[in-house]
């Protein structure tokens, strides 16, 4: 069978029961990342064999994936953390798996998106995630623009390199919103700014970006 495990967003307390039963079991653990996922491992004592798997490998190693499962073994797919196929690798995997009727399971866990769209304090009933914006100004105003009049909240990821950015052309396409920026999530410093998106762009350039960051923007009224 082929397991989605969620992994902690931050804070290894997180990780459940079934996530841990689960990583010791499985005779393959494919990570985004097997330095990171290691030392997950070895803070739990679990020695699970790794195997790479990220962006740049994807549809390779989903084929190896594929073997494995029609060989017998389990395979769990895990990210960096929290749950793989959402804005990580994961998707090309469970497809295949689909499409060869293999058995495909899910084991969740801690979520950035959920857990930022309840502390924005903006309406949480219908959100809309979008992911990792474009780098560049031009595609990102575009993209944004796809959600303009969507009455739902809108959940972004963006990194701190491009934040303040982000919130700029934010503010030129949709206008002054009220918006939630969270940022190291479970964490010993999580931290969450609300205002509008003038007053927030206004915080982050004032005080340095630091860590990855999940932005909540309320929809159109």
């Amino acid at each position: 069978m082929l397991f989605l495990v969620a992994t902690p967003i931050g804070n290894l307390q997180d990780i459940t029961l079934r996530a841990l039963e689960t990583l010791r079991t499985v005779d393959v653990v494919a990570s985004e990342d097997t330095r990171k996922t290691g030392r997950l491992l070895q803070h739990f004592e679990i020695k699970t064999r790794q195997m790479s798997f990220h962006e740049h490998n994807e549809q390779q190693v989903s084929d190896k994936i594929i073997r494995l499962l029609e060989e017998g073994q389990s395979v769990a797919i895990v990210s960096d953390a929290g749950t793989p196929g959402i804005s990580d690798p994961g998707y090309t995997a469970v497809r295949k798996a689909i499409d060869n009727k293999l058995e495909v399971t899910m084991i969740p866990g801690a979520t950035a998106v959920a857990m930022a769209v309840v502390l924005s304090g903006l309406p949480a009933h219908a959100f809309t995630f979008r992911g990792f914006p474009p780098r560049k100004s031009g595609k990102r105003k575009r993209f944004i623009e796809v959600d303009a009049e969507s009455p739902h909240s809108l959940v972004f990821y963006e990194s701190p390199y491009r934040l303040v950015a982000f919130l700029e052309d934010a503010l030129s396409v949709l206008g002054d919103r009220e918006t939630a920026v969270c940022n190291e999530l479970t964490k010993l410093y999580e931290s969450i700014q609300r205002g509008h998106l003038s007053e927030l762009i206004t915080h982050f350039r004032e005080n340095e970006p630091r860590g990855e960051y999940v932005v909540v923007i309320a929809g159109k009224k």
